[in-house]
């Protein structure tokens, strides 16, 4: 196996709240779905009533509530670099 540069981690808890790290930014979001990006590439959580409730990207940390329905990996060479909602957050 490959070593992979960064750290990514996933806690689901009953498919309500999802603890993320290693969030480097997120692309866009609503109700419905998020995407973003972690330090091993792009990830697409997938449901219902979904709202971030908590993002540092200086910590690489996010909080996500409602109906989680999929986790998502995509390409994990795609990578971006903190948006302006990115640095919003901070």
């Amino acid at each position: 196996m490959a070593e992979q540069n960064g750290r990514h981690g996933v806690i689901l808890e009953n498919r309500q709240r999802l603890e993320l790290t290693g969030v480097t930014d997120v692309d866009r979001f609503n109700e419905n779905e998020i995407l973003l990006f972690t330090q091993l590439g792009e990830l697409t959580v997938r449901g219902s009533s979904l709202h971030i409730n908590e993002m540092s990207v200086g910590s690489g940390a996010l909080s996500v509530e409602g109906e989680i329905s999929a986790l998502i990996y995509g390409d994990k060479d795609r990578t971006k670099k903190p948006s302006f909602l990115g640095k919003v957050f901070r």
